[in-house]
């Protein structure tokens, strides 16, 4: 049993040391949760059910960021690219989506514009506009060198074309960007819907979503799902 799961697991839920250690030793042993709950209450402290099942739910989410760490570190180290400080960060990773957000520029992936750019020798280009040492470049003159129709780069806005794919994968490929647009989508982003003309009839069963706009961090589950299948349906 992994000291440092049921330690966060007692933080998180507001659990005595005893009760957690004991609902995961009787869990790795094969114990049901009814079972636990109503035969096992001088172990757990009286525990009910629902509070058993967060403990097995949340310790089985623990094992699984375990399991797809490991995997990653394997992947990544198998690259020749994990560095000590990577490691220290996919270590760190304390829920699956920044584990993902880490490996993302390590994943295996099919040939992307980005990819095609570098094939074509336009990664240095990138890293100077990247870089913005000089407020004065002139972005047409630094892509000149870059110029190669034997790699069909014939020209300057071919260059920088590429040169901007690479830099976009960059972005959407950097950990720290990636969480940042997720807070602001979640502080700042709006769900809206509006029925298409002429659908009202076919759509009436939508009707509380013809004209409907209602921030994303409020928006209830059971409201969004309406909402996309409203979408599915053409209305």
């Amino acid at each position: 049993m992994n000291e440092t799961h049921t330690e966060r697991i007692r933080t998180e839920l507001g659990l005595q040391p005893a009760q957690v250690d004991a609902v995961c030793r009787l869990l790795d042993e094969g114990a049901t949760v009814p079972f636990i709950a109503r035969y096992r209450k001088e172990m757990t402290g009286s525990l009910d059910e629902v509070a058993i099942m967060q403990i097995r739910d949340r310790l089985a989410q623990l094992r699984e960021l375990d399991r797809r760490r490991e995997t990653i570190l394997k992947t990544i180290e198998s690259q020749g690219k994990l560095t000590e400080d990577l490691r220290k960060k996919i270590v760190a990773a304390d829920t699956m989506t920044k584990l993902e957000d880490l490996y993302l520029p390590y994943k295996p992936k099919r040939r992307t514009r980005a990819t095609i750019a570098r094939e074509k020798g336009l990664e240095p280009l990138a890293d100077l506009l990247w870089a913005q040492e000089d407020p004065a470049l002139d972005p047409e003159g630094v892509a000149q060198p870059y110029l190669d129709p034997e790699k069909g780069v014939t020209s300057v806005v071919e260059a920088l074309a590429g040169a901007r794919d690479i830099l976009a994968e960059r972005v959407s490929e950097d950990p720290e960007a990636r969480a940042e647009l997720r807070r602001l989508y979640l502080a700042e982003a709006r769900f809206r819907a509006q029925v298409i003309p002429g659908k009202e009839e076919a759509g009436s069963k939508f009707r509380d979503y013809f004209d409907w706009e209602e921030p994303v961090s409020q928006a209830p589950s059971h409201r969004i799902l309406a909402m996309r299948r409203g979408e599915k349906e053409l209305v």
